[in-house]
């Protein structure tokens, strides 16, 4: 019995010497104070000390105490449930060491007593000099995330003479209040994130440039994920208490499914971490990797996406560790990282850079820029691309990753780390079902009396509006011009076209017409955009500025597109517009879901897009690279749409503004043609084959023909849309005018690079070896045929359609192939070569129909002439047929 109590008594000791022993690293300085509270309370993990009477707790005059009046599910007693509030200034000050401090912030937007409303929490908090948080709307922050709490890390710098570390509270208005659950005080190595004072830097990505982190910036902690795998608790850290999430499947967007979580050694492999406290071990023992298909990979890649503030520097931080038994030696595997679509490192080599030592933890820094494009730009997504590596030297063309931390660099000058908040979430109103009070009478009687008096008098007014609405509307479709030129030309300023429109109810609750849109009041749309506020603005054009609003009860998200006073595209293209969208209804087009004409308002009102425009995702963006195949997709959704147009309607309707900001993409990716107010209706007689009008559109994509004859046919549109065909596959703008005179015009370089079989040498460069050559072949011939000089020798949308439609199955077609590892072995040593080969034998722009004969299928270049007046070859027939796609998919080579 005393061996037992004497076991017992040193239990506890050895427990914690252990796990002392265990820690990599032990804080100097260590607080962590419960907001609001008195003594001391268990988060379960650790022990939280009270404010109340904190020595901590600097400025005390003017704040309260508050318990939020409820507990979500998802939020811990302690530190959230009670906060330090107050309507003025107050501040917090710890004894610290000079050097590096975590601070950390706990906050939970919620209703505290007496008077403190959730929605009226705006502050600022500053740190030692630095801006931590300017203007923090709680609420919105939590509701734009879907969060019940929220959770602030940051590193600040105490230099030599600061002996304490404060942290100031500040309401932003003067009906606004401050508040803070939890507070954390931690100091930490000098070198774990700060660059040493002997170090050169790092990569700053797209410059030449180094880049230092030091001790005059402070940091704020982004994302820190382990990859691969379940998250890592504070307390399973190196000492330092941070908490590494789950790599989250909603941050990666493109991935090889068969291989989404892989767990490299299931804890037997000994890991070397150096210095210890950098990361847990456990960080390195799971990982996300692209599978054992090498051939496969070289189609696919890794892509993370993470929203951030705009406006900052950010350093990421890639964590490796090399377990994969396979991998022996330098350069068997070997990737590409491009962070924010710009190249990071191009030859990625975990054992190079561990000198060969398997089970070695080992760290890349890179930083980068992301400046506003607008001063209304909020956040952007802040990509990180794995692409494998693909050379005869690479054994396995694969990527992996194990862990990932992202910082924000305060800003240098002004010590500023604070972004702007997110925009208002909408408000779902509930529908109003509760009975209208009955009004006191001195007997129930008069009341029921009242209700069926009112009940007939309202279905007879009913009837009767009913009736005058049918009469009304029978008579205007019996009297409506049948020419579209008469009937704009009969009421340009009177709105005499949308006279028919504005019959319709205004009420936002009703569910949209099929046949017609809505006349939104002027009322409607200031709800719908909070006045016009300009956190809601979503772009910015020659029309005026697009928000993004919410109607129905805020059930609805939608862009308003508002004419701004002086707008060169004035009353008439507003009129044009809506004119247009009445007539059409098509999965590729923008549908058109009401308007406004109020008070010299003019409005549209359009379904939101919430990918924005195809532009946003080719070329000075910050999102990351389109597939190809997203790419094809999006083509021929265009197609389908200008196809619809040129010949789904009464008349065929010339957009006449063909062009990537033209083209919309919705959450799903699907494209969808949108405005419409410089578009014509087509020519209208059989004699005539052209319309005669002045020219219009947009330079870059101009037709040269109807700019030179001013005739425009549905060819323009087809012109266009070859430019926007290789804008697509170079990833670059139709016109760069510093460039030299044969590259200023993306269609004339096109157009000579086919020419000359030199095509390969200006496609996207992170599409490399991820076209199949057949494919680009024919993707390359239906874009240069698009933009023949002779507008009746170009196909017409309808050819477009099922030629990009094909191009999709060869692209398909190979990678089914490659899957099978059923290429030719000279197909697998090639490579990108086949695809440098490919115009190498100087094809002539006249002779489209000869790019077919270098195929894998046999094809005869006759040519042949459909109804429509096309030019297009009896090969693309054939390759139609079921026949061509059977030869296609055959894996036997020839």
């Amino acid at each position: 019995m005393r061996l037992y109590g004497v076991i017992t008594f040193l239990t506890p000791f050895f427990l914690l010497h252990f796990s002392l022993h265990l820690q990599a690293y032990t804080p100097v300085n260590n607080f962590t104070v419960s907001c609001g509270t008195t003594g001391t309370s268990l988060d379960g993990e650790r022990t939280w000390s009270g404010d109340a009477d904190s020595k901590y707790l600097s400025t005390k005059d003017g704040t309260v105490s508050g318990e939020a009046t409820k507990q979500g599910s998802s939020v811990n007693q302690v530190p959230y449930m009670k906060a330090r509030l107050s309507y003025s200034e107050f501040k917090y000050s710890f004894p610290v060491t000079t050097g590096p401090q975590f601070v950390r912030l706990f906050f939970y937007p919620a209703d505290y007593p007496p008077s403190f409303q959730r929605s009226n929490a705006s502050f600022s908090v500053h740190s030692n000099g630095f801006t931590l948080l300017n203007d923090f709307n709680a609420s919105l922050n939590a509701d734009a995330q879907n969060l019940e709490t929220l959770f602030r890390e940051y590193v600040v710098y105490v230099n030599d003479g600061e002996s304490r570390l404060t942290l100031s509270f500040s309401p932003s208005k003067p009906n606004s209040y401050a508040f803070i659950n939890g507070i954390e005080v931690l100091s930490m190595p000098t070198d774990l994130y700060y660059t040493p004072p002997n170090d050169t830097g790092f990569t700053t990505v797209g410059t030449t440039t180094q880049y230092s982190v030091g001790t005059s910036f402070a940091l704020q902690t982004v994302y820190r994920i382990k990859v691969g795998g379940q998250e890592i608790s504070a307390v399973n850290d190196t000492g330092l208490f941070r908490k590494w999430t789950g790599d989250e499947e909603r941050y990666l967007i493109q991935q090889n499914p068969e291989h989404n979580d892989l767990s490299t050694d299931n804890g037997k492999r000994n890991i070397t971490v150096n210095p210890d406290y950098v990361a847990p071990k456990e960080l390195y023992r799971s990982e996300r990797n692209m599978g054992t298909n090498s051939t496969l990979n070289k189609m696919i890649n890794l892509t993370w996406e993470f929203p951030v503030d705009t406006g900052f520097n950010y350093v990421l931080r890639l964590h490796f560790c090399e377990l994969d038994p396979n991998i022996t030696d330098m350069g068997e595997r070997k990737f590409i990282i491009y962070i924010a679509s710009q190249l990071a490192d191009e030859r990625a080599d975990v054992m190079l850079w561990t000198q060969k030592q398997k089970g070695v933890a080992v760290h890349r820094n890179y930083a980068v820029n992301l400046p506003k494009k607008t001063d209304t730009e909020k956040r952007v997504n802040l990509s990180l691309q794995m692409h494998p590596q693909i050379d005869s030297l690479t054994k396995y063309s694969d990527a992996f990753l194990n862990g990932l931390e992202i910082f924000k660099i305060s800003e240098a000058g002004t010590n500023n780390l604070a972004g702007l908040n997110p925009d208002p979430v909408p408000v779902h109103t509930p529908p109003n079902n509760s009975p209208v009070p009955k009004g006191k009478t001195s007997s129930g009687s008069g009341t029921a009396i009242i209700g069926i008096v009112a009940g007939v008098v309202s279905g007879v007014v009913l009837i009767v509006l009913l009736l005058v609405f049918l009469f009304v509307r029978f008579h205007k479709r019996t009297t409506k011009p049948k020419d579209y030129k008469q009937s704009k030309s009969s009421a340009t300023s009177k709105w005499g076209p949308l006279s028919f429109i504005t019959t319709k109810s205004t009420t936002t609750n009703s569910s949209l017409p099929s046949d017609l849109c809505r006349n939104f009041s002027l009322a409607e749309i200031k709800s719908a955009t909070n006045n016009f506020d300009e956190v809601f603005i979503v772009g910015v054009g020659g029309f005026g500025h697009v928000y993004k609003g919410y109607i129905d009860g805020g059930s609805t998200p939608v862009a308003i597109k508002r004419l701004k006073p002086g707008s060169q595209q004035g009353a008439h293209e507003f009129m044009n517009e809506i004119e247009m969208l009445l007539q059409l209804r098509h999965l590729h087009l923008v549908s058109l879901i009401g308007y406004c004409n109020e008070s010299n308002e003019m409005i549209l009102i359009y379904d939101f897009m919430a990918r924005g425009t195809l532009r946003d995702h080719l070329y000075n963006t910050d999102n990351p690279p389109l597939t190809w195949k997203q790419r094809l997709q999006i083509c021929i959704g265009a197609a389908r749409g200008l196809h619809y147009l040129h010949t789904g309607a009464k008349h065929t309707i010339i957009h006449r503004d063909v062009k990537t900001t033209n083209i919309l993409l919705d959450e799903k990716w699907v494209a969808k043609v949108s405005d419409f107010g410089l578009s014509r209706i087509g020519p209208t007689g059989m004699s005539k084959a052209h319309v005669s009008t002045v020219v219009k559109g947009s330079i870059g994509y101009l037709d040269p023909e109807y700019y030179k004859r001013q005739r425009l046919t549905e060819k323009s549109d087809v012109y266009s849309f070859g430019v926007v065909l290789f804008e697509l596959l170079c990833a670059r703008p139709p016109l760069i005018r510093t460039a030299e005179k044969k590259q200023v015009s993306l269609a004339d370089w096109a157009r000579h690079c086919y020419k000359n079989g030199t095509i390969a040498q200006i496609v996207d460069p992170t599409l490399k070896g991820r076209i199949a050559p057949e494919c680009l072949r024919k993707f390359c011939e239906i874009g240069v045929s698009c933009l023949l000089d002779d507008g009746t020798l170009r196909p017409s949308m309808n050819d477009v359609v099922w030629m990009l439609e094909f191009a999709l199955q060869l692209q398909d077609s190979a990678e089914q192939r490659e899957n099978g590892n059923n290429l030719t072995q000279g197909d697998n040593e090639r490579g990108d070569e086949a695809i440098d080969d490919l115009f190498s034998s100087g094809t002539s722009v006249g002779q489209v129909s000869d790019f077919n004969k270098s195929g894998s299928v046999v094809s005869v270049s006759t040519t042949s002439e459909d109804q429509t007046g096309s030019n297009y070859k009896e090969s693309d027939k054939l390759m139609m047929s079921g026949t061509v796609f059977s030869e296609i998919v055959d894996p036997k080579p020839r």
